[in-house]
């Protein structure tokens, strides 16, 4: 899809489809985080500190429960 920039004020604003939006459960209160590599801006939601804390606090309580069982699987 190619997208052109739409003047706003003294700046430029990206116009970003609803069906894109919906697919990425992006709302005006979504708050995103811009990036690059050199090359390519790449958007997306900004990490959520609380659900990663979240996320991080259950694969240590699977890891010390399973980690073990987890490890002689992967053999």
């Amino acid at each position: 899809m190619i997208k052109k920039l739409t003047k706003h004020g003294n700046s430029l604003a990206l116009v970003i489809d609803k069906g894109i939006l919906e697919l990425l459960h992006i709302d005006a209160d979504t708050p995103l985080s811009l990036d690059t590599d050199g090359r390519n801006l790449i958007i997306s939601p900004a990490a959520n500190p609380k659900r990663e804390k979240r996320f991080a606090a259950a694969l240590d309580r699977v890891n010390r429960k399973y980690g073990k069982a987890l490890k002689r699987l992967a053999e």
